[in-house]
């Protein structure tokens, strides 16, 4: 359990041990959770992954079955929502129709008792931070929807709350918006300093904005770290499937006299870099699409047949169907020589290359 942190070091949130049940069902297991002054974290995961609880208990919503949930260092388990220092953005704007521009990102100043020469001083900053100046006396019906968005964004931030939680912010644009969106966001973050945790089941999204990821799965953290670092190193085959494409191996562990480790699948031994692994354990190799190479004669070369070419723009990704009964993806980028849909080929890849999980 994580102690109650001491003021020198206190994170901005700490989440010491929340779960929650519904009846028989769990929804989010014990979770232990510190996210640090201006950090950018994300909660990423598939649909009933525990994600959208962690956020509610997180702003009040939910009331936690059991632990506690600390922000700047005070017990803030019981505190309603209301009284917590906490901004939400939803998928769905939830902007008042009948109010301006202007109006709606002042209505929480004005709800907080500002007076109104401090309310139009702040909300003429938070519309120059999200560029619609010039928009201020339109109403959100006569905004397009990533208008609608920045809004939004800037009702959250205009009153500097201590953490905003966005819930799926940009799941109702189109994709290119969405991009769009996903660099405005990070954009504020870098100019307001503020702490951010941000839900999506986008692992492009995840990757692409993150200080930190926080992966969920069956309602528990499946693993935490920078983007970088999740990508490269998974440490479960659930991992490295949802971030990112990967050709997975299974097998078990065999140790050679000569020293040399493999892994076991049902017709091949991959040579792995696994000197501290135990005899006949089951793991799981990833290796990902840009690490595979055409052609090779090393001892992880694997024959197989072009099944799919898909263009992509920027790479060319071939879908082989390999003698190991896995359907592989490999990625090539623009200039290298393509087979031919049907070919038979021969992919290789470095033992360092890849990365051993636990299934």
């Amino acid at each position: 359990m994580l102690a109650k942190p001491d003021q020198a070091s206190q994170p901005k949130l700490l989440v010491d041990g929340l779960a929650k049940n519904y009846g028989n069902a769990v929804a989010l297991k014990p979770t232990h959770l510190a996210v640090e002054p201006g950090e950018f974290l994300t909660l990423l995961g598939p649909s009933g992954s525990g994600k959208t609880t962690l956020l509610q208990m997180i702003s009040g919503l939910v009331t936690p079955n059991q632990g506690r949930l600390f922000i700047d260092g005070r017990d803030e388990t019981q505190t309603p929502v209301h009284k917590r220092d906490i901004g939400l953005v939803f998928q769905h704007y939830a902007l008042f129709p009948h109010l301006t521009v202007a109006e709606n990102i002042g209505f929480p100043l004005k709800m907080r008792g500002l007076s109104r020469a401090d309310t139009a001083r702040q909300v003429a900053d938070a519309l120059s931070m999200v560029q619609l100046d010039h928009l201020a006396s339109r109403f959100p019906r006569e905004l397009s929807g990533g208008q609608q968005q920045r809004v939004a964004l800037a009702r959250c931030f205009v009153y500097k709350p201590a953490i905003i939680l966005m819930d799926e912010p940009l799941g109702a644009l189109d994709k290119k918006l969405r991009e769009h969106m996903q660099f405005e966001i990070k954009d504020l973050h870098r100019k307001t300093g503020a702490t951010i945790i941000y839900v999506t089941h986008d692992q492009e999204e995840a990757l692409a904005m993150s200080d930190r990821i926080c992966l969920m799965n069956h309602a528990r953290v499946e693993q935490i770290g920078p983007p970088h670092e999740i990508y490269a190193r998974p440490q479960t085959a659930f991992a490295a499937d949802f971030i990112g494409i990967s050709n997975i191996f299974r097998g078990r562990i065999e140790r050679g006299a000569n020293g040399a480790v493999h892994l076991a699948t049902r017709n091949r031994r991959l040579l792995i870099d696994g000197k501290n692994l135990s005899n006949d354990v089951e793991m799981a190799l990833v290796v990902r699409p840009e690490h595979l190479e055409l052609g090779g004669e090393s001892e992880n070369a694997i024959k197989g047949q072009v099944a799919e070419i898909v263009y992509a723009g920027s790479e060319t990704r071939l879908l082989v169907d390999a003698e190991t009964d896995e359907r592989v993806t490999v990625r090539l980028l623009p200039g290298k020589p393509l087979p031919k849909l049907g070919e038979n080929i021969t992919l290789s890849w470095k033992p360092e290359a890849a990365v051993l999980v636990t299934p």
